[in-house]
């Protein structure tokens, strides 16, 4: 029963899907994964990068990083799996009996006990010479402890060095497929778009976004919200009915192998007041200052303060302060949504061709509505470059 009722909510969704996103067609032809080639020279970067910073070896549990460097996913569930890179020699696996590992030039070994998991991760420790080894951040304390325990001379440090030293850089194949993410995003928003309605609840908006997404071919979702809960960075969980005047702002993205896209629109639902468009425009020339401010060699950190110094001479802030612009201006993307390195104050990272970002400061008037515009970009030689074209007007979320 329980089975032929969800197939019947499943078809009730399916016929309940607005004309706009049923039109959608998958965007997913050509996509090309990265190849083997671009893998084995993330390997030879990362074991220079080890070398550079005395490192004899890092290890990584499932996850991006480990994604990033074997193509294997892994997991983190009842029984973990993890790779050892070294700074010389051959890769070396610990995972579950008949794990999925396709990773040429690499030993493994298989057991679903952990104790001897640690064991077998501590003697191939040993065994390629190690002394020094790199924990990547998302690595279970429990994980990193069982090693310890079995390898009390080795001395653990943070592998970030290694880890964020090769993933901070995109290749021109990871762009290109960030450049695809982003595409079927604004694709889904915009066939969404096309679905308010006075009186909609932004479950209903929330629902058209993850069904264009499942049309274009990707997996994804989205938060909505409406009116003053705009003003929440990461929405609210109160109910909400759409009205005439409100604000709408819908944030997230989708995944093409792997890679993210990270987009926020906001747009007035009917006619917006004057001080609603003063502060959307005041958001939008905000987002354009931190785009010219991301050039080769600045510094994370002024990107920031280019966006932050727009709001404060509108009359907000200033700094941190609300009503005003709260967080960080962007922060990094790739195959994680947020990662290395952010837009904010204190961060002195020097940006570097191949980078990307999130641009997205956000005007948050609590009690009132928010406004956060956010496209993702990329570092090229001669300065940043959007993924995606930034909303022209408080009435248009499209270029």
């Amino acid at each position: 029963m329980a089975v032929a009722a969800a197939g019947a909510a499943n078809f009730a969704d399916a016929q309940n899907v607005p004309d706009a996103i049923k039109k959608l067609r998958p965007m997913l032809d050509g996509v090309q994964p990265i190849t083997d080639a671009e893998t084995r020279a993330r390997i030879d970067k990362a074991q220079r990068l080890m070398r550079e910073n005395k490192i004899d070896a890092i290890v990584l549990e499932g996850g991006s990083s480990m994604f990033y460097f074997t193509g294997v996913h892994g997991t983190q569930g009842q029984h973990f799996s993890a790779v050892v890179i070294p700074a010389k020699g051959r890769r070396g696996w610990v995972a579950p009996p008949l794990h999925d590992v396709d990773d040429p030039g690499s030993e493994l070994h298989t057991t679903l006990n952990d104790g001897f998991a640690f064991k077998l991760l501590a003697r191939y420790l040993k065994d390629c010479g190690a002394t020094r080894v790199g924990i990547e951040e998302r690595v279970r304390f429990a994980v990193y402890d069982g090693i310890r325990k079995e390898a009390p001379s080795l001395e653990f440090v943070s592998a970030d060095a290694v880890t964020a030293g090769c993933r901070i850089i995109k290749s021109p194949a990871e762009i290109a497929l960030m450049q695809r993410a982003n595409d079927i995003t604004i694709e889904a928003y915009r066939a969404a778009f096309t679905t308010l309605r006075e009186g909609m609840t932004n479950g209903e908006l929330a629902k058209n976004i993850s069904a264009a997404f499942r049309a274009l071919g990707a997996n994804g979702g989205a938060m909505a919200i409406f009116g003053k809960y705009t003003a929440f960075p990461h929405g609210s969980i109160a109910p909400q009915q759409l009205r005439e005047g409100d604000f709408v702002l819908i944030d997230d993205g989708v995944s093409v192998e792997g890679y993210q896209s990270d987009i926020t629109r906001t747009v007035i639902f009917g006619k917006p007041t004057d001080r609603q468009k003063y502060v959307w425009d005041l958001e939008r020339k905000a987002q354009d200052a931190a785009l010219a401010a991301a050039q080769v060699g600045a510094t994370c950190e002024s990107v920031d303060a280019a966006a932050r110094n727009v709001i404060t001479k509108g009359g907000f802030g200033p700094g941190y302060k609300t009503p005003g612009l709260p967080h960080r201006t962007g922060h990094g993307i790739g195959l994680d949504g947020h990662e290395w390195t952010n837009l904010v104050k204190g961060n002195k990272t020097k940006i570097q061709p191949g980078m990307c970002f999130s641009d997205e400061p956000t005007i948050a008037i609590y009690g009132e509505f928010g406004v956060r515009l956010e496209d993702c970009m990329y570092i090229t030689e001669s300065g940043a470059k959007m993924f995606t074209k930034q909303s022209p007007a408080i009435d248009q979320p499209f270029g």
